[in-house]
């Protein structure tokens, strides 16, 4: 794609202000960039906090939609990935809300079906490589355990790097109480990951 160079976050956050305008006006070319410069970060946020690979891309899907729709109405008070993070934790706190009204579903079942699903060992495979794919398993299963705001925290400050101040706008919570949600959070993990760390 031979668009703009974006050399430093302040020139990519006016690029998108500027392609957010052009979408309010119509511009399906301005938004097809804006989807093609973040869909990946959405989607992969989305299977973080789902815990569900599959879902992730339609749920992105509806964020982008929602994007689209409300583009005539974007106003750049906040950087234009919190906006977009705002939506994001909208549509997947409904998801999660959904998912908790519909599964009445034991709790065997839904571990068979997070299960690691990891290969039998292979002389072409080295422990290492089965014991990183374990640990990634059971990082991700413990993310998923975490309360709602926990795990969006965790989520967008570990996988997205995202600086406190902007995290604290997506949760609507002040910079203290994000520290406070993230170093319980990391208890949390720490916890569920002893076995893993101690070793």
């Amino acid at each position: 794609m031979a668009d703009m160079e974006l050399p430093h976050e302040p020139a990519a956050e006016s690029l998108d202000t500027v392609l957010m305008a052009r979408a309010g006006n119509g511009d399906h070319d301005a938004f097809r960039q804006i989807v093609e410069r973040h869909q990946h970060a959405v989607v992969g946020t989305v299977a973080k906090m789902l815990g569900d690979p599959a879902e992730a891309e339609d749920i992105a899907q509806q964020v982008f939609l929602r994007l689209w729709r409300h583009a005539k109405r974007y106003r750049p008070e906040a950087k234009f990935t919190t906006y977009l993070f705002t939506i994001t934790r909208n549509l997947v706190f409904n998801e999660s809300r959904r998912r908790g009204r519909r599964k009445e579903v034991s709790v065997e079942e839904r571990e068979d079906s997070a299960n690691f699903h990891l290969p039998a060992p292979t002389e072409r495979e080295p422990d290492s490589t089965l014991l990183q794919g374990e640990l990634q398993a059971a990082v991700d299963k413990a993310i998923q355990s975490l309360p709602e705001a926990q795990r969006v925290a965790v989520v967008l400050r570990r996988y997205e790097q995202m600086p406190y101040e902007e995290i604290a706008k997506v949760l609507d919570l002040t910079v203290p109480a994000i520290k406070s949600l993230l170093f319980r959070a990391r208890t949390t993990l720490r916890e569920a990951l002893r076995d893993y760390l101690d070793d």
